[in-house]
């Protein structure tokens, strides 16, 4: 019994260790200092929600690459992974989840946008609409 029982906590810690919500390399930025960090030098904006969420409203400045999309994985490995990217979606879940393949891809500088464009419509900031 005792060896079943460090069995499962074993495995429980290895799994625990595997999955992760964030990264180091991610900082989570509340609607108003997102806002301050895009606009520094050498910071691209990415929208990672679908092309038609972004052609109805987006960030000024911002690139879209859906991170739902079969390309994602392809289209991030063809960016500068020197650079700072301001990451967002509508929610903030997506972000997440576009922060952490980035950060396992090997990016360093990783800003996300916590509660997504909502957020940031909700603080009356402005938004490119078609």
């Amino acid at each position: 019994m005792k060896k079943v029982v460090t069995l499962i906590i074993a495995a429980a810690l290895a799994l625990s260790g595997c999955s992760s919500t964030s990264s180091p390399s991610v900082e989570h930025l509340n609607s108003a200092a997102f806002a301050e960090k895009i606009v520094e030098t050498d910071v691209v904006i990415l929208d990672v929600r679908t092309p038609g969420e972004f052609s109805e409203d987006h960030i000024k400045g911002a690139i879209n690459i859906d991170v739902e999309g079969a390309s994602f994985d392809s289209e991030i490995a063809n960016l500068d992974k020197t650079k700072s990217y301001a990451v967002y979606c509508r929610s903030g879940r997506r972000s997440i989840i576009a922060v952490d393949k980035m950060a396992n891809a090997g990016f360093d500088l990783l800003f996300n946008l916590e509660n997504g464009i909502n957020d940031w419509i909700a603080n009356g900031l402005s938004l490119v609409t078609s």
